[in-house]
């Protein structure tokens, strides 16, 4: 946990702390290990060799995944929308090197990662596919750990959220009176909620969380000049590192909701950083930030 000190804060009379979720492993950080770690756990007890997902060439997902198969002992296969030169990247030659073979598909092919006949058409003896993201049912309960890492209530919980995974596995296991923010950091963001309770049907029943679809300066992995600058500062005032896809999208949205005056004076607010760090050697290769 880590205190987080800004001018807006003081003004706006909350009280925020970070929860570092991005010092949970070198390779292996944040959301992206929680939403592995009961999957792993299940494929090793039904005896899978081999796992397979899906995602962009710059996934942290993707990337989190091939270094979970390298360090115990499955195979990983990815099918990565994109161009094979991107291949040589700074996030997929790393998957390489840990060994995961890479199909690459075109937008409309990749677009049937949701239907049912396609993946059936994926899926051979020993084998375990994982959504896009890592966001199913077993990734819930290793969401939800967090909750208890935190040794206090909160008033507010603050999140990124993409594909909605993270967010219902905090809502499951949040106490009832705690309220939950998430910020969109994709465009066009409306079918969130509907994921969001497919997923954990309980959270249709809970009036304390939303989604504020507003800050995402332009949709996923875009960012404005202005956000890459407002990062850099906030880094210096508070020394968090941020990258300007997931957390520093969510923090800027956090504070944009205070100026707003959305959020209660007196709260006490725990943001979560989910990772995804490795992420800015790809926005450097790219000549993004």
């Amino acid at each position: 946990m880590q205190r987080l000190e800004l001018p807006l804060f003081e003004q706006c009379g909350v009280e925020v702390w970070c929860k570092r979720d991005d010092l949970i492993d070198p390779m292996l950080s944040g959301n992206k290990w929680r939403k592995l770690k009961y999957a792993l756990l299940a494929a090793a007890k039904d005896n899978i060799h081999t796992l397979l997902s899906f995602g962009g060439a710059y996934s942290n997902h993707l990337h989190a995944l091939a270094a979970a198969g390298a360090r115990f002992g499955f195979a990983t296969r990815a099918i990565v929308r994109g161009e094979a030169s991107s291949a040589s990247n700074a996030t997929l030659s790393q998957c390489r090197q840990w060994g995961m073979q890479l199909t690459f598909v075109d937008r409309q092919t990749y677009r049937q990662r949701h239907d049912p006949a396609w993946l059936a058409s994926l899926a051979e003896p020993g084998l375990m596919l994982l959504a896009e993201g890592g966001s199913g049912p077993l990734a819930l309960d290793g969401v939800g750990e967090l909750v208890a890492e935190v040794p206090f209530s909160p008033d507010l919980w603050v999140l990124p959220c993409a594909s909605g995974g993270t967010l219902t596995g905090l809502l499951k296991v949040k106490r009832p009176d705690e309220k939950v923010l998430g910020i969109a950091v994709i465009k066009g963001g409306t079918a969130l909620r509907d994921t969001v309770t497919n997923l954990w049907p309980g959270a249709a029943c809970d009036p304390h969380w939303r989604i504020a679809l507003e800050h995402h300066d332009g949709g996923y992995a875009r960012f404005s000049s202005e956000l890459w600058q407002w990062l850099q500062t906030v880094t210096m005032q508070t020394g968090l590192p941020l990258e300007p896809v997931y957390s520093g999208k969510a923090l800027w949205g956090l504070c944009r909701e205070l100026a707003a005056g959305r959020i209660q004076r007196g709260s006490r607010i725990v943001f979560v950083h989910t990772g995804g760090m490795q992420g800015l050697a790809g926005l450097k290769e790219r000549g993004l930030c």
